[in-house]
């Protein structure tokens, strides 16, 4: 089966949008070390699980870039959650009916890694229906004060902290897996 881990930047107030955010988030320089741990995060993946937000951002940029996380993002099919979108490109194909059904169906598909980026609902809802495998949480030296949080509203989830990844400037990256209750 395949593992879903879910990526996602943060501010030290747990936001991950909105004007403060972005402004604050503008001032964190990627540096070789965020590379590296993207590489390593995407070493092992068989495809993308994105919403249509992240899709149609991500589309726009990453097909221009170049680099070697560049062209792991680019060569990797998308798997795209939308209920609007009426053609992909950029090696992306609709998940069919019920997003959090199909990311189920596409996680039994085969062995390797999915990586999600984004977040919202779409990442809740993979969350409260226990299809995440990691939650790997990028957070960023600033506070938003403001914008929407990556969890709002998701029911109680134990997580367990499994590592810490020091970037470097002041981000570290902390993963968690959802503890699940024995068998």
């Amino acid at each position: 089966m395949r593992k879903l881990i879910e990526y996602n930047h943060l501010s030290i107030d747990g936001r991950m949008s909105g004007d403060a955010w972005w402004a604050g988030q503008a001032e964190v320089v990627p540096n070789d070390n965020h590379f590296a741990y993207q590489l390593g995060l995407l070493s092992s993946a068989v495809g993308l699980v994105l919403g249509r937000v992240t899709y149609e951002n991500f589309a726009q940029v990453w097909p221009t870039m170049t680099g070697d996380v560049a062209d792991k993002i680019n060569s990797l099919p998308k798997h795209v959650a939308s209920t609007t979108l009426t053609g992909t490109t950029w090696n992306a194909q609709v998940l069919p009916g019920d997003p959090v059904e199909a990311v189920a169906r596409l996680k039994q598909a085969g062995e390797g890694t999915l990586v999600k980026y984004g977040n919202g609902p779409f990442s809740r809802a993979l969350l409260e229906a226990g299809l995440i495998d990691e939650l790997h949480l990028s957070i960023s030296p600033f506070v938003a004060g403001s914008g929407e949080s990556l969890l709002d509203g998701i029911g109680t989830t134990a997580m367990e902290l499994t590592k810490v990844t020091d970037l470097g400037n002041g981000t570290v990256v902390l993963a968690y897996e959802p503890r699940r209750e024995p068998a």
